[in-house]
């Protein structure tokens, strides 16, 4: 199963209007399940891939699936003298991430837009740094989405990818797998009505590409030095790589 044959609701309509109805369902419970199903981990994982990309100070920088703007805020909090450009499918998830960023004061800093990443809307070359915190899985073509964030990035630019992971270690396996298949479909039962949208979170996150896979993805992109860190157990993969000079 490839992660775009996985899709939240069926599999007759094309997974980019799926991905955005769900979001835009979800929205309202969104930032409350991220803390929720990482223990707040999630934070951790933004602070570690931040510094990555703050080792580079880019100065333009595009935050795909930018969601609520919790990456976006963090990049800009960071990096002195930063502008994040940040794209989403949801409007829902937008507008609760524009009302955060005017409370953080940081929206002549931030700008948000509703756009797609197999057809970004900007020049090529545009951007220092290009980033995506868990929404690689959503595309409907991960290659394309890759070849797209590539052609937006200047000459010497960065890519930093965070993403969900399956652990590999067998005793934590098991565990993973009981929280993610069951645990968290339950609770997102509880908290949201579009129940089915936190069973689709750990198939989407099983059908990822991983570890190297993942990593010839970004170079069959045009990408080079592509990398990879893991956190916590595995469950959180960082990749990095640069558009070549």
């Amino acid at each position: 199963m490839t992660p775009e044959n996985v899709k939240p609701y069926d599999s007759s309509r094309p997974k980019t209007e799926q991905v955005e109805q769900m979001f835009d369902s979800i929205a309202p419970a969104y930032d409350f399940m991220n803390r929720m199903m990482t223990f707040g981990i999630d934070k951790l994982w933004r602070k570690r891939a931040v510094n990555m990309v703050k080792a580079r100070s880019p100065q333009r920088i595009l935050d795909v699936a930018t969601g609520t703007g919790d990456l976006a805020l963090r990049l800009c909090r960071s990096i002195p003298g930063a502008t994040v450009t940040g794209i989403d499918l949801s409007e829902e998830m937008l507008h609760i991430g524009a009302e955060k960023i005017r409370a953080a004061g940081m929206d002549s800093r931030i700008t948000l837009a509703k756009a797609d990443c197999l057809a970004l809307p900007f020049d090529d070359g545009s951007f220092d740094a290009v980033t995506v915190a868990y929404g690689v899985r959503n595309f409907e073509n991960l290659s394309k989405g890759y070849a797209e964030m590539t052609r937006v990035l200047r000459p010497g630019g960065m890519l930093c990818v965070i993403e969900l992971a399956v652990p590999t270690q067998r005793l934590v396996l098991p565990f993973y797998n009981i929280y993610t298949r069951r645990v968290i479909p339950a609770i997102g039962h509880l908290v949201s009505s579009d129940t089915r949208a936190y069973s689709y979170l750990p198939a989407s996150i099983a059908a990822m590409p991983q570890g190297t896979r993942m990593l010839s993805l970004m170079e069959h992109a045009g990408l080079a030095n592509a990398r990879l860190k893991t956190f916590t157990f595995g469950t959180c993969a960082v990749y990095t790589a640069q558009k070549p000079d």
